[in-house]
């Protein structure tokens, strides 16, 4: 599925839902590693982008996208709308991460 198929919107102009195929899920746990904890806390010291944190969100994210879509593929959606990203600490150092929308069909407008 094409990237421009996938939004935060709850429509994609241009298309007409023609079929919701129900909520589309990717989710991940991740932890820090104790050499993560180091490197974070010594950047922390100098102030800014803790860097090393920020990468393992954003492959926490990535991950959990790329889920989704596997999910919504299967499903034999060629579209994702309304998606949204959420965070729950279950525990200190282990995060759990969401990647969620609705998986559509859609068409061109006639």
């Amino acid at each position: 599925m094409h990237h421009s198929m996938i939004t935060t919107a709850f429509e994609l102009p241009g298309y007409t839902i023609t079929k919701n195929l129900g909520v589309v899920r990717g989710i991940t746990v991740r932890s820090r590693s104790i050499v993560g904890n180091i490197f974070g806390a010594l950047q922390s010291l100098f102030g800014g982008n803790i860097s090393i944190y920020g990468n393992l969100c954003e492959q926490a994210r990535s991950e959990t996208f790329d889920l989704m879509c596997a999910h919504a593929d299967q499903l034999g959606a060629n579209a994702i709308i309304a998606v949204r990203y959420d965070a729950t600490e279950l525990m200190s150092g282990l995060t759990e991460v969401l990647c969620y929308g609705t998986a559509v069909v859609v068409t061109t407008h006639s």
